[in-house]
């Protein structure tokens, strides 16, 4: 872990009014690529980005003389990307593929989402869309629009969400053990594999210091703010930290660039990059933190305070995310690989609970000076959707500020040991499932239809992985008795 502290300056006058515009539904020009195609004559195709619910990037690959067709007319994508499992096949049961025969809706460039690829070569670059409908209004199940949603709903309260996000990973081996296991990767500097735990090692970091380099280097190409990085739990378990910006959508579009630019330059180096939840039985999981503040119409933060949780808008916020937070568990653990992270003293809150300065619980507020307040929601995977992370976090603080609620005390000491009596979270997937699915909360903020076609295509996917034979099971139960 590392501790972040994030500056909030006061904005210039008038620039609070500029956050009002609803940024997911800005038309970005062709003027900007033309700008960038003249900074960048060797562009020879451009990757076009949908990222689907599980967080997949989805899209095509076009010639250069083919963008301004997408500028102007979008790329036609069907509807059923919303609908994919994770391995890319359709629930049918969400109704977005055979019932409407497949069909194509316009998919238009993200506004500031064109940049250049580095770990492919000098003739590719990327670029971002996100669906429309044809009648130019958001797709219902683009997660970016619902995001941009819960935005706009706080800035109409006069509240701009400052967000910053951090990931964690692993490096691994392409090479998968005799059982088709993850490993870790021989070290650069010693040729062995480790398989040891050292946080914060200097010595692992500069054993990958060179591809954490051009990780970094890549970032800046790509204007994603990278800021620090360093050794996890693993055994070449990382975590990269993204600057926070104010604006909610691009800081989840920063750590979308960060994935694959994680996963690319890995490969440029003859290992993987894995942000599933648990690779690995015995270690340590990977998590997506984000923190999260809210700024205020004269551009200084609303949860400002001289006492580190005596903030009344502060503990609203908190008591709405710990209210809402087993009807969101779908959202932060979106997969059957995902539950087996949550796990007691792993750093995985399995309490809806918080506290100050404790990495113990599910809402932690940072250490840090009274005008740098802020919340940091500690229980999703690396595995998340960041857009649905976000979305969801941003909903249960609106719930908790709407409503005036209030939250129990902060605990301290060992969070594990102080909530036995508690009620956990849903750690099976199907009951968190269950839970979304009736959670009063989502369905006020997400909407009846997103909540029912995320259950639906989630369900779908359980049902699925669920019909598999695993090779533990040939392991354990094939021999007769």
């Amino acid at each position: 872990m590392t501790l972040r502290i994030l500056r909030h300056q006061p904005l210039p006058a008038g620039a609070f009014a500029a956050y009002w515009s609803p940024m997911s539904l800005i038309r970005e020009g062709f003027d900007n690529a033309e700008s960038f195609i003249a900074a960048h004559p060797e562009v020879r195709c451009v990757d076009l980005l949908l990222p689907d619910m599980n967080g997949i990037l989805r899209g095509k690959r076009v010639e250069i003389g083919e963008l301004r067709q997408v500028y102007d007319k979008g790329l036609l994508l069907p509807g059923s990307m919303f609908a994919l499992d994770a391995l890319g096949g359709t629930v049918q049961a969400t109704r977005l593929g055979f019932d409407e025969g497949d069909a194509d809706r316009p998919c238009l460039p993200v506004p500031g989402s064109l940049h250049p690829c580095p770990w492919l070569g000098p003739e590719v670059a990327q670029l971002q869309v996100q669906m429309f409908e044809h009648d130019g209004s958001p797709f219902f199940g683009d997660p970016r629009h619902l995001l941009g949603r819960m935005v706009e709903r706080l800035r109409a309260r006069g509240l701009n969400p400052v967000v910053a996000v951090e990931l964690e990973f692993y490096f691994v081996d392409r090479q998968r053990t005799p059982e088709g296991h993850a490993q870790p990767p021989p070290s650069p500097l010693t040729g062995r594999r480790e398989h040891r735990t050292q946080i914060n090692s200097m010595i692992d970091l500069d054993s990958v210091s060179h591809i954490l380099r051009e990780i970094v280097d890549t970032c800046r190409a790509q204007d994603v703010p990278g800021g620090t990085a360093l050794a996890e739990y693993g055994p070449s378990q990382w975590e990269v930290n993204l600057r926070h910006v104010a604006d909610a959508q691009v800081a989840c579009d920063h750590a979308v660039r960060l994935k694959r630019i994680v996963k690319g330059v890995a490969l440029r180096h003859g290992v993987e990059a894995t942000f599933m939840a648990k690779p690995y039985r015995d270690m340590a999981g990977s998590g997506t933190h984000v923190h999260v503040s809210l700024v205020g119409p004269e551009g200084r933060n609303a949860f400002a305070s001289d006492g580190s949780t005596d903030n009344p808008l502060l503990r609203r916020a908190v008591a709405g995310l710990l209210a809402s937070m087993a009807g969101s568990m779908a959202v932060f653990a979106p997969n059957a690989n995902s539950y087996r992270r949550l796990r007691p003293e792993a750093y995985v809150p399995l309490h809806p609970t918080w506290a100050y300065n404790n990495r113990g619980v599910a809402v932690r507020v940072p250490f840090s000076g009274a005008a740098d307040r802020r919340i940091e929601h500690r229980v999703a995977g690396a595995d998340v959707n960041p857009y649905l992370f976000t979305a969801a976090v941003l909903a249960g603080m609106l719930y908790g500020i709407e409503d005036s609620l209030e939250p129990p005390p902060p605990l301290e000491g060992n969070a594990y040991t102080q909530t036995l009596d508690a009620e956990p979270l849903p750690i099976d997937w199907a009951e968190a499932i269950r839970r979304f699915e009736s959670s009063a909360v989502m369905r006020r903020y997400f909407g009846d239809r997103f909540v029912d076609h995320y259950a639906t295509l989630k369900r779908g996917e359980l049902e699925d992985f669920g019909s598999y034979v695993s090779p533990l099971e040939y392991a354990w139960y094939l021999a007769p008795l």
